[in-house]
């Protein structure tokens, strides 16, 4: 029985792909080409609309392959898309609850002796990286994501399980370790009082832990949010010898009408100011980005605000995405989506041409 794994969205989403593909092999299952899959697994992304345009497409022609495979839908899904899918699909299962309904859904028993080495690595990471999460769902309720109505609400896990789990991987042979999480500078942050909060936060603790474990490695973290970067984590980076000096920071807009719509709780000053002080402390700082255009009501001046800023701060990668409405979304329920196609789709390429092609 071959299966076959079609992985859209973030790195959460390749963890949780291992995650099922070592399920899968436990009951004795084969990774294929999809073209010969008995079973296909997706995991999806519902912050924006194109990876589930992508969905709909592929669901379409595996329907027409001479197998007729079982399609299992997962990862981060909302009502909405769940209602238009449901149809189309052998099954939805929750993320949480795929350990648990997966094998009773295709009738296998597990084989707990079983060892996989299957690996589901996004295309920019290679095989000597490996994604550790540290938590789990945002409370940020950014009102364009639907992360938090897919994936729950925060949850941290204990700090010497991460610890374990590095050490582990180290000792396996791997050069490079990605902390994963929604917000990981939020790590552990329902343990902390308002008057700690002053002090070091628990997730530059968990750093200076993960610099001392012995071996040769790099490490690295995705994604923070800047309106919790507290002070405690840019005094802490400089001082990490095993941290890889790139930083990736999401922005999402330099305009602060639009940031304020978008739920952001930070300022395009607040993020230069982060920006400035870390460039202050650590030489060759790399920085990458995340871009939304075309948000309702974002006019042509705003999204220049956009513009001069990313060119002033000098990021080496910007990931601009195209606003998609998602139901459920604070952004959905208030604003109308009033930017074009074809403007968005401007307005990406002058952020792509400018920064990334350059």
């Amino acid at each position: 029985m071959f299966y076959h794994l079609f992985i859209t969205g973030c790195y959460q989403n390749y963890y949780d792909a291992e995650h099922i593909a070592h399920l899968l092999e436990k009951m004795g299952y084969v990774l294929g080409d999809e073209k010969n899959a008995d079973l296909i697994v997706v995991l999806t992304c519902s912050v924006r609309q194109k990876p589930l345009d992508r969905i709909y497409g592929k669901v379409k022609n595996w329907q027409k392959l001479p197998k007729k495979p079982k399609i299992i839908i997962t990862g981060c899904v909302l009502p909405h898309d769940k209602k238009k899918l449901k149809e189309k699909v052998e099954t939805i299962i929750d993320i949480d609850d795929i350990e648990k309904k997966l094998p009773k859904i295709l009738d296998k028993k597990i084989n707990k002796k079983y060892r996989t080495q299957t690996e589901c690595i996004p295309n920019d990471l290679d095989k000597n990286t490996v994604l550790v999460p540290i938590m789990f769902g945002c409370d940020n309720f950014c009102s364009y994501c639907a992360v938090p109505y897919t994936r729950g609400r925060e949850r941290s896990k204990n700090e010497k399980e991460i610890i374990d789990e590095i050490e582990k991987q180290i000792k396996n042979g791997k050069k490079r370790i990605i902390l994963l999480g929604q917000n990981v500078n939020s790590y552990q942050k329902r343990q902390v009082t308002s008057n700690k909060r002053q002090g070091k936060i628990p997730f530059a603790s968990l750093l200076e832990k993960v610099d001392k474990i012995n071996g040769d490695f790099k490490f690295n973290f995705t994604s923070p949010n800047p309106h919790d970067f507290h002070k405690s984590l840019i005094d802490i980076l400089p001082k990490l010898k095993k941290w890889e000096r790139v930083l990736h920071l999401p922005l999402q807009s330099g305009d602060d009408q639009i940031l304020k719509k978008m739920n952001r709780r930070y300022t395009s000053n607040d993020y230069l100011d982060i920006i400035d002080n870390l460039k202050y402390k650590i030489k060759n700082l790399k920085l990458s980005t995340d871009i939304i255009v075309g948000f309702p009501t974002e006019t042509k001046t705003q999204f220049q605000n956009t513009v001069n800023l990313c060119k002033k701060i000098g990021f080496y990668k910007v990931y601009v995405a195209q606003y998609s409405p998602r139901p459920g979304t604070l952004a959905y329920k208030k604003y109308k989506d009033d930017i074009s196609r074809e403007e968005k789709k401007r307005r990406w390429r002058i952020i792509n041409d400018s920064i990334n092609n350059q």
